[in-house]
């Protein structure tokens, strides 16, 4: 067989065996980790340093900065961050993949067997998920020592292959192709670190020549770009601007940096002579170029990419489910964030709804309310679409910790679509019959309703807060609200039976409505309190239906 078919056959192998176990090591961190990432990510984005830091340790464990730049689509799509900390989270990603190229580029042939053995053992001797998945990981390393050795050894024939040869010393001379030869690599394997890899192996068998190794590097890091900006194409604004700036700052990098790659390459060997270090040393200095020049401009930048991308209005159409991917059930992580993601769509109408009721109220007009039926339609086949989804996932190997959070979910989107029938069904009618019938509350009687309803508008967002972070101070604030809103329902109900009995401007029926629309704001509450109990139970802080507080103030009951 000719040199050149032999080569191609084990390189091949030697790339697949590479994906395969960069891929083990992220499915394994993501099964192992996934929620407490999510977590830890959630709650350290509040400005762009962090966001940096955060992006550079959540890539080397995840060994793939298009997860962690998924993972901030997520966020920014869920409202949880605006775009200048996504968009500095990304930065970070691109320099938390050098250094794992960086680890991996030294000679750790040692390692292989140790990885493997150790790795082996744990997935076969473990009693737990977390411990078989963090075998995978350790396997997944072994692997991927394993593949980079076999693609060094595949390789060296290359320089005995006078065709081989050519055609890379040609490349030399067209630096623009081989920088596309390196993006559309990483484009298709869905790893930018996979490629430089690649390109380091070929170098440390001296099959490379240097100054195409650095074109094919910067190739690789413009790709790498490619995947989840594809990925995000037709979804949200918010989901899209993170992998777009991502994009258009590694763009600019390669734009700017290629008129000069051979004057830079030239200054490399200066810093160390070995062929290896230098690729990746220029991988290395090239994002944290970036990270220099765009970090402080994220905010700039988030803002122009928001004019690139405006927020869009959206039709009955675009209304429905439509981020519920059955191909992401194999990866639960990534399929609860997508179930979470339309739940707080779900929140968004039924906010709509609450908002509604109110419009109506204060505008003495019942157009609104003919909406609120259309609307509970949709949110009816949210909470019917979520519940098949997350039920089709239960089926399938979860961690204790996911099939928590897959029940949460699922508990808190019934809560939902319960609220969303006390909007519809009663909520709504009593407002329209106060309309219909002409009947006019007082200043006093308004005023304690709109407290409420200021109360329930903070408290939805609050309960949505929790959810999405798990946080347990919020979900304390959050039954205090509860018990809060009860107190002010008891205090108003009070005022407005004294004023009954004094006959100020006060008519039984009135009254009849009055108290229950009281009552249906009430309701509303402890639906959305109910997310609330199984973290402050997971927690040890509910006893017999009782928060326990600190100051030890009056007990939070159970919802209902």
């Amino acid at each position: 067989m000719a040199i050149g078919t032999t080569v191609l056959i084990n390189l091949l192998g030697g790339v697949a065996l590479l994906l395969w176990g960069l891929r083990m090591v992220r499915t394994g961190i993501t099964r192992a980790y996934g929620g407490k990432l999510r977590r830890q990510l959630g709650r350290s984005l509040s400005n762009r340093f962090k966001a940096f830091t955060v992006g550079i340790g959540i890539t080397c464990l995840l060994q793939s900065s298009t997860a962690t730049a998924l993972l901030a689509s997520s966020f920014a799509g869920q409202g949880a961050i605006s775009a200048a900390p996504a968009l500095a989270l990304l930065l970070g990603a691109d320099v938390g993949t050098t250094l794992v190229a960086q680890a991996l580029s030294f000679d750790l042939s040692l390692l292989k067997p140790i990885f493997l053995f150790v790795g082996v053992c744990l997935f076969l001797s473990a009693r737990g998920e977390r411990q078989k998945h963090l075998g995978r990981v350790v396997i997944g390393l072994g692997l991927m020592l394993l593949a980079l050795q076999l693609i060094i050894t595949a390789s060296t024939p290359m320089r005995e292959s006078d065709i081989i040869q050519f055609l890379l010393t040609s490349l030399g001379e067209e630096p623009v192709l081989a920088l596309l030869i390196g993006a559309l690599i990483s484009f298709l394997a869905h790893s930018s670190l996979a490629t430089v890899l690649l390109v380091i192996s070929l170098a440390a068998a001296d099959s490379l020549p240097l100054n195409v190794g650095f074109a094919l590097i910067l190739g690789a890091n413009l790709g790498g770009a490619l995947p989840p900006l594809v990925a995000t194409l037709g979804a949200a604004p918010a989901l899209r601007r993170p992998p777009l700036g991502n994009f258009l700052f590694r763009l600019s990098g390669v734009i700017l940096l290629l008129p000069w790659l051979n004057q830079v390459s030239d200054l490399l060997p200066l810093l160390e002579a070995d062929a290896t270090r230098q690729l990746v040393n220029f991988h290395l200095l090239f994002n944290l170029g970036l990270a220099l020049l765009f970090l402080p401009l994220v905010g700039q930048a988030g803002r122009l990419i928001k004019e690139l991308v405006p927020d869009r209005i959206e039709d009955e159409a675009s209304l429905k489910p439509r981020y519920l991917d059955r191909s992401a059930l194999g990866s639960p992580t990534v399929a609860l964030s997508h179930a979470l993601r339309e739940v707080l769509r779900m929140g968004d109408l039924l906010e709509s709804m609450v908002n509604k009721s109110f419009d109506a109220l204060h505008q003495r007009n019942s157009a609104p309310i003919e909406k609120i039926c259309q609307t509970d339609d949709l949110v009816d086949e949210y909470h019917e679409k979520i519940k098949l989804y997350l039920t089709e996932l239960s089926r399938k190997s979860l961690t204790t910790e996911e099939r928590r959070r897959c029940s949460q979910i699922m508990t808190f989107t019934t809560n939902l679509e319960h609220l969303g029938d006390i909007v519809e069904t009663s909520l709504a009618e009593l407002v329209k019959r106060t309309i219909n019938q002409n009947i006019h509350f007082s200043q006093a009687d308004l005023g304690e309703i709109d407290k409420l309803y200021l109360q329930t508008q903070s408290n939805m967002k609050l309960a949505f807060s929790v959810l999405m972070t798990s946080h347990l101070g919020n979900a304390r604030q959050l039954l205090e609200q509860k018990m809060a809103i009860r107190e002010n329902e008891r205090l108003a109900i009070e005022a407005h039976q004294r004023r009954l009995r004094e006959q100020i401007a006060v008519s039984p029926t009135d009254s009849a409505l009055f108290l229950d629309i009281l009552r249906d704001l009430k309701r509303v509450n402890s639906h959305l309190a109910s997310v609330a109990y199984p973290l402050l139970d997971l927690a040890g802080e509910l006893r017999s239906s009782r928060l326990r507080q600190q100051n030890q103030t009056e007990p939070l009951s159970e919802p209902g």
